[in-house]
């Protein structure tokens, strides 16, 4: 695989905007599919293959998260030095392939260990979609299009439990495997068929461990992006943790039944309209603006829903208004925060997405994972972990920003920033 990339940037602005967004998003949503059509199936796949502690099954997803984050870091420098189209298909045939044998896992074990290889190959998604957005798009003109990817994906999520609920009606779980492998397939031939290479010839950079150590380098001393690829770890936490619990909290807490998609998918669809609107709103008010009053009412909603909790069972109808609340602010963190930090890193962004995916997903999952497995029958772990996220959040970007927040640094400071990174 030593062969010279050649890239065709003009191809890249040539696929029409509207088709780059839905493949970028089709990528992303992969790994949404892989989380979200699960989740009415857990109590079954629990009964089917003898796993006796219920909280034991979010296994499944920690697993997925698991070999997700162990592959991130390699798929950046890849990308780097081999384009952004061999390594993604890779990864796409990975998912896929780890999808269709599940749905003959004879055991747990087996199941864990073909999620954690499924999660492998869906890391080049999430490295490889980001930078080919970052080879295209800057600052806000990213922000912005990172929204519209965010509002497609998260129709993902809105589907997704409907169609693992619909699959059960009618079949086994082993069909919900069969499905995910489908839609895998029909992604990577649309990738194959349509999705150009974007890596530009002067940005290709060699595989040797100096290469890699200096643009790990890079990415890890630089204010910006190790502040904010922190803090969107710690929200990450929030939604990861959620997705841990979700099916207990809206079944075993509120008795949803097969209901329990439905909310799960209005949740969703109140993320997929914030991003939306933060796509239309962000080149006038600014990523700064917008995240961070987003993240600061993030936080105080997440209080109020802590200290609720506390005092007794937090009724459905208060748990959805202030979950949702949350929620919405949510989908004006993540894509701007995400934009922010990969900013000033244009020229590695293959290495840059590949370290501050690592970090996200590892820690976000680590995290999210502990607030999964805190379920006690009540709400209150995860609102504490909503709550407890926010703060950490609010502190990372406040020594990201040097105690400022609402402004972006001044034309001073960027120019001193650029010229750092041109010595690099």
């Amino acid at each position: 695989m030593d062969q010279k990339v050649e890239p065709a940037p003009s191809a890249l602005h040539a696929l029409p905007k509207w088709e780059f967004i839905a493949l970028a998003a089709a990528l992303m949503a992969l790994n949404a599919l892989a989380i979200d059509i699960m989740l009415p199936g857990l109590p079954q796949i629990g009964e089917s293959l003898n796993v006796l502690t219920e909280n034991h099954r979010q296994y499944i997803i920690s697993a997925y998260f698991g070999g997700m984050a162990a592959a991130l870091l390699f798929y950046g420098p890849l990308s780097d030095r081999y384009g952004r189209r061999t390594p993604l298909l890779v990864g796409l045939s990975i998912y896929v392939l780890a999808a269709v044998a599940a749905v003959f896992a004879p055991n747990f074990e087996t199941l864990l260990a073909l999620r954690f290889i499924q999660g492998i190959g869906a890391a080049s998604t999430r490295v490889i979609a980001v930078s080919v957005v970052r080879d295209r798009f800057g600052g806000r003109a990213m922000a912005e299009v990172m929204s519209l990817i965010f509002m497609v994906f998260m129709v993902v999520p809105v589907i997704a439990p409907n169609i693992g609920q619909l699959v059960l009606l009618v079949a086994n779980w082993h069909v919900i495997f069969v499905v995910m492998a489908f839609f895998g397939a029909a992604v990577t031939l649309w990738t194959y068929l349509r999705l150009p290479e974007s890596l530009r010839p002067e940005d290709q950079r060699p595989i040797d461990m100096k290469s890699i150590a200096r643009g790990f380098g890079i990415v890890l001393t630089n204010r910006l992006s190790v502040g904010y690829t922190l803090a969107s770890t710690a929200v990450f936490a929030a939604l990861f943790g959620f997705i841990n619990s979700a099916q207990q909290i809206y079944v075993d807490i509120y008795g949803l039944g097969t209901l329990f998609p439905l909310v799960f998918a209005a949740i969703a669809a109140m993320m997929a309209v914030s991003s939306y609107l933060n796509s239309r709103l962000v080149s006038r008010f600014g990523m700064r603006r917008l995240s961070h009053g987003a993240l600061i009412g993030f936080t105080l909603v997440a209080a109020i829903w802590f200290f609720w909790s506390l005092t007794g069972p937090v009724p459905f109808a208060a748990f959805v208004l202030m979950f949702a609340a949350a929620m919405f602010q949510f989908g004006w963190i993540g894509s701007n925060f995400n934009a922010i930090a990969m900013e000033p890193l244009g020229h590695i962004a293959g290495t840059a997405s590949s370290v501050q995916g690592f970090i996200q997903t590892l820690g976000g999952g680590v995290i999210g994972a502990i607030i999964g497995q805190a379920f006690d029958g009540t709400v209150t772990p995860l609102a504490f972990g909503f709550f407890a996220v926010g703060v950490l959040a609010l502190i990372l970007v406040l020594i990201a920003e040097r105690g400022k927040l609402f402004s972006a640094p001044s034309a001073a400071r960027q120019a001193q920033r650029a010229a750092a990174m041109d010595m690099h």
